[in-house]
This record gives C-alpha cells, sequence and structure tokens, in this order.
C-alpha cells in the first residue's frame, strides 16, 4: 500500500514538473510584455470563477508579465436596476442610459464590481489598483448614436442611448504609472467626456481601444461561451482579420459577438501578436491560454484572430 502511495506521488510530481517545464518558454515569452484581460460580467457570476481569475492574475503578475484588466458587468447592473424598478432598455446590444441609469451604471462598475475584483486578486496575492475610465483621464468619451430600425418599416433612424459613449482617446499616463511600480490595473468601463459628462461605454469596445492603445501583446477576452461558431455550430479556431469582417458582414455573427469581434481586429491591429475569445468560465483558462500551446477557443491574429 505504502509503495502504491509513493509511485502515486511520484507519478504526480513528474506530471507536475512535465507541466512546469512546458510552461517556462511562455513564462519568459510574456516577461514584462503587457496582457489585455477582458473579465466579462458573464464570466464573473460565480465567486469560484472571480476567484480562479484572480489567482491567475495574481500569477501572471508574479512570472513577470504586466496584466491590465477591464471589467464588464452588464447582467450585475441589470440587477441593480431591477431591484429599483428602473426599467432597462436596449438598441442593438447597447443599454439606453438615462441619468438614473448612469448613476447605477457607475455605482455598479466603479464601486462593486471594481472593488470585489481587486479584493479577490489582493487576496490571491497580487497587488491591484481599481480604477474607472474618468480616472487620470484614462478614457475620454463622445456621446455614442446609434442606428435602428423601426418597427414599422426597415429605414434606419439614429436613436439617442442617453449617456453611452465611445472612446474618442486614450490616456494611457495612469496605467503607465501603475505599471512602473509592479501594480495592477483593474478598470472599470465608464469615462469622462469633453462636455463633463459620465458616459457608459461597453466594456469590449474599451478594452480593444485601451489594448490599441498600449500596443498590448496579447488580449484575452474572456466570456461564457468557448469562442466564435460558424453556421453548423462548430468552433472556429483561428481566424484572419479579413475571415472575422466577413464573419459580420455575412451575418454568421450576431449581437454581442459582432462588438467581440469587431474589438479583436481593433487590438490587432494596434500591435496586438493575438486577441482571443474564451470561455472565462474554464479552470485556470488564462493559464492554459498563455502557457501551453493554444487549445480549443477562438484567435485571431494577423493575419489570423483565433477562438478558444
Amino acid at each position: 500500500m505504502m509503495d502504491d502511495n509513493i509511485s502515486t506521488l511520484q507519478s504526480d510530481l513528474l506530471e507536475k514538473t512535465g507541466m512546469l517545464v512546458e510552461a517556462l518558454p511562455f513564462m519568459r515569452r510574456y516577461s514584462d510584455e503587457t496582457i489585455l484581460i477582458k473579465f466579462g460580467g458573464h464570466a464573473m457570476g460565480k465567486a469560484e470563477y472571480v476567484n480562479a481569475f484572480a489567482s491567475d492574475i495574481a500569477l501572471l503578475d508574479q512570472v513577470g508579465a504586466r496584466p491590465v484588466v477591464v471589467h464588464g458587468g452588464g447582467p450585475q447592473i441589470g440587477e441593480m436596476l431591477k431591484k429599483l424598478q428602473i426599467e432597462s432598455n436596449f438598441v442593438d446590444g447597447l443599454r439606453v442610459t438615462d441619468e438614473a441609469t448612469i448613476s447605477v451604471v457607475e455605482m455598479v462598475l466603479a464601486g462593486g464590481i471594481n472593488k470585489a475584483l481587486v479584493a479577490a486578486i489582493t487576496m490571491a496575492g497580487g497587488r491591484a489598483v481599481g480604477i474607472s475610465g474618468k480616472d487620470g483621464g484614462l478614457i475620454m468619451a463622445r456621446k455614442l448614436l446609434a442606428q435602428a430600425k423601426s418597427a414599422e418599416s426597415a429605414i434606419e433612424k439614429v436613436v439617442d442611448l442617453g449617456f453611452v459613449g465611445e472612446p474618442s482617446r486614450i490616456n494611457t499616463e495612469v496605467l503607465d504609472a501603475l505599471g512602473e511600480k509592479n501594480l495592477i490595473p483593474v478598470v472599470a468601463p465608464v469615462g469622462g467626456g469633453e462636455d463633463g459628462m459620465t458616459y457608459n461605454i461597453n466594456a469590449d469596445t474599451a478594452a480593444g481601444a485601451i489594448s490599441a492603445a498600449l500596443g498590448a501583446t496579447r488580449m484575452l477576452m474572456l466570456t461564457d461561451v468557448p469562442g466564435v461558431l460558424d453556421n453548423a455550430g462548430n468552433l472556429m479556431s483561428e481566424l484572419t482579420v479579413s475571415e472575422a469582417e466577413s464573419l459580420i458582414l455575412d451575418g454568421t455573427v450576431t449581437e454581442g459577438m459582432i462588438r467581440k469581434l469587431e474589438t479583436c481586429i481593433q487590438a490587432v491591429l494596434g500591435g496586438a501578436e493575438a486577441a482571443v475569445i474564451m470561455d472565462g468560465r474554464a479552470p485556470h483558462a488564462l493559464l492554459v491560454e498563455l502557457f501551453t500551446e493554444p487549445v480549443s477557443y477562438t484567435h485571431l491574429t494577423l493575419p489570423t484572430i483565433y477562438s478558444v
């Protein structure tokens, strides 16, 4: 019995050693490189997902990479609005945001979710700092107007989404300053406008703009799906930029996946070696993606975009 236990222990140690040996070249590859990670609101649905994510971010930092986190929070905002009996309306996946709603959005994103993620990363051994896009002028925003078809006709009209914006300029100084102190930025996607107003910014869009501005080596989008699927429901593990654009134009991808692909394209054109759409609920998905050979996600690079 003792011999069996020793044999099992030796086998486990050999397996772990093999994993470390495999990971070492990847660790060297990403040492001192900026990795932009977008953590979606759907991917943070359970405490175990958040804790595993926080552990991965802390380890990335400890092996010398420079992680920058941008988080979402759509489901959590929806829950709070429901509790407060404030109605939610959407146009093309974007939340129509009036004065009452933007206060809730900022409270949930920059207050609740942001600080909870910072606390989780800190508990895991990382040194994280929570900021919003308004801090240090990180995200300057302009008002976003959407095009939508009315129920009565196929004619598109401009729809005022209220306090919904898109990045007009990214000022990386605050992120650079945090990086120099070996601190991990955790960014809530709320921006300030030239008009002094606060704007709700889609987290995917914010992540792509920040990735491009930083010249991140890699952008990882953690969501609740395995990646981009074709019309038959099969995972598309590698995509070129032109292929991704075609998927958007021909209607193969719809709704939220359109914005994710557009974000990946922006990141890659901004200098990222690859942008990856991946299931953030999988155990230690970040580490598996970065420190092993690519597996089952969607990857986009120049000239390819990836799904995992």
